[in-house]
């Protein structure tokens, strides 16, 4: 098993968290590149160079980049052009490190096919899927605002080899409520990274959905079997611990490493 880090969980500067992951013995590492130091906006062609080369030094790998801008992802009318423009600088910056897989929220999938956001889906993702697809990287969108099975219709018609899935299990189970080892199988054509992160759903409240992030393990995502199902469908890519919250997340990252270190020795996966 790989596991990684997305290194702005450490929440120090870029390089130094760089450095932290490679002192916990993590394999990869999942960094942000919408905004500091590996904004593209603000990385040279040497610079691009020079990082490539020090997380290469580390003998870390970079699983994939975090190109997610936020809000309401491709089915916003209004920041559209602009989303779209913004990936495509980050799919040239992962072409340039060497990084096969950008990762995004798309924005939430409806079941609608009528609806103005799934119209908004299909006029936006084709272009920059394709762009990705030419460069030879995939973005992958993150589960979890809509069920698995809905985001599999949007798949299947959009049929782009540029679209994939960065698969969360914490966020179909807190946001979604979905079962996070059945939607493995669903998604199982999809998906070409995943985070390791748990949490819980909490009753909504005035309408809104609601939930909190935990530690590995202390939520309601069923790692032993989310992991068995992983092996089951051929899956051999980083699991990627992402702690979003939390007064300490250098500990709740080496809980989470030693957690899918034991499930891995067992499962021998």
């Amino acid at each position: 098993m790989k596991i990684g880090v997305i290194p702005d969980c450490f929440r120090i500067e870029i390089k130094e968290a760089i450095k932290k992951a490679k002192e916990l013995d993590l394999d990869g590492i999942q960094p942000y590149a919408t905004r500091g130091e590996l904004d593209p906006a603000n990385i040279s062609k040497t610079g691009r160079d020079d990082f490539k080369k020090f997380v290469s030094d580390l003998g870390l790998e970079i699983s994939a980049i975090v190109g997610d801008f936020g809000g309401h992802g491709f089915t916003d009318s209004e920041t559209l052009d602009w989303r779209v423009s913004r990936t495509k600088e980050v799919i040239d910056l992962a072409y340039d490190l060497g990084v096969k897989i950008v990762t995004t929220h798309i924005g939430f999938v409806p079941d609608d096919q009528n609806s103005k956001e799934w119209k908004l889906l299909l006029q936006s993702l084709p272009e920059v899927g394709s762009y990705a697809a030419d460069r030879g990287i995939v973005l992958a969108t993150e589960t979890g605002p809509e069920p698995a099975e809905i985001l599999k219709k949007l798949l299947s018609v959009l049929n782009n080899p540029g679209i994939r899935v960065n698969y969360d299990p914490a966020n179909l189970v807190m946001v979604a409520g979905d079962d996070p080892v059945k939607g493995v199988y669903v998604l199982k054509d999809y998906i070409v990274h995943t985070h390791a992160k748990d949490g819980i759903k909490l009753p909504d409240e005035n309408g809104k959905k609601r939930w909190k992030e935990l530690p590995l393990g202390e939520g309601n995502v069923n790692f032993p079997e989310y992991l068995k199902a992983m092996k089951d469908i051929g899956y051999h890519g980083f699991f990627t611990i992402e702690r979003e919250v939390g007064e300490n997340p250098t500990a709740d990252i080496i809980k989470a490493r030693d957690f899918l270190k034991s499930l891995s020795k067992k499962l021998n996966y």
